[in-house]
């Protein structure tokens, strides 16, 4: 597994050459620091040399453009993204069928906090990039399909009966809680932690579900052939 380690923690560690693969992904983790604190404005080749206190010169010769660097820092958001999601999943394995707070919430949550906060942020600056590059959309897409794979699972855990849900009822349930989840994690990239624990998200998603599953236009709430656009919002 690739480790993520910021890069101020790295520029104190004692100096060995990296092999190619290693450099190339401390150039990346630089990247996504920059990208967090100045915006995809603020991100140059020379910064991230500054950054992940290499060489002059050395971003440029790993990535030649602009755009190989951001669809490089995007491979690797995808690659952290998926070992974070593998990882609590993996965790999860002790507390049965219906772990407390529910995986969803646990991921959610941390995206809130350092290192995540900086993916997070990150993410977002890359996905306005991506609104005018297909295959930076698509490297998005891979971590962004794979949250919510796991959002539609655990969903369906926390409802009552979930597992009879009919599959329209279940795609209003995932559209409806994914944008909600959207727009929470743009306020922790403000710095508005509106909601700050696993339980109190667990306990918002069920609300909102619970209203949904009342409805009389459950099943019908959200077009289908819509959701694919919302859930490329970023969230991962």
């Amino acid at each position: 597994m690739a480790r993520y380690t910021p890069a101020s923690a790295r520029a104190s560690t004692k100096r060995r050459k990296p092999n190619p693969a290693e450099r190339r992904r401390d150039l990346c983790d630089a990247a996504i620091e920059l990208l967090a604190a100045d915006g995809a404005k603020g991100l140059s080749h020379l910064k991230v040399d500054r950054k992940a206190a290499v060489p002059d010169g050395t971003t440029s010769f790993y990535f030649r453009t602009r755009s190989a660097l951001l669809r490089a820092v995007a491979e690797r958001l995808a690659e952290l993204d998926l070992e974070r999601l593998q990882s609590i999943a993996d965790s999860a394995g002790d507390q049965g069928d219906n772990p407390s707070p529910s995986l969803l919430s646990q991921v959610v949550i941390q995206a809130g906090t350092e290192p995540q906060l900086s993916w997070t942020k990150a993410r977002y600056e890359l996905t306005m990039q991506a609104a005018r590059d297909p295959a930076m959309a698509a490297i998005l897409q891979q971590a962004t399909d794979a949250f919510t794979k796991l959002h539609r699972e655990i969903l369906v855990q926390l409802m009552p009966h979930g597992a009879e849900l009919d599959s329209a009822v279940v795609e209003d349930l995932s559209n409806v809680t994914l944008t909600f989840i959207n727009g929470l994690l743009m306020r922790f990239a403000h710095g508005d932690r509106i909601v700050d624990s696993p339980e109190q998200l667990d306990g918002i998603l069920t609300a909102i579900a619970t209203g949904i599953l009342k409805s009389p236009q459950r099943g019908g709430l959200t077009d289908a052939g819509d959701s694919h656009a919302t859930r490329r919002l970023g969230t991962g």
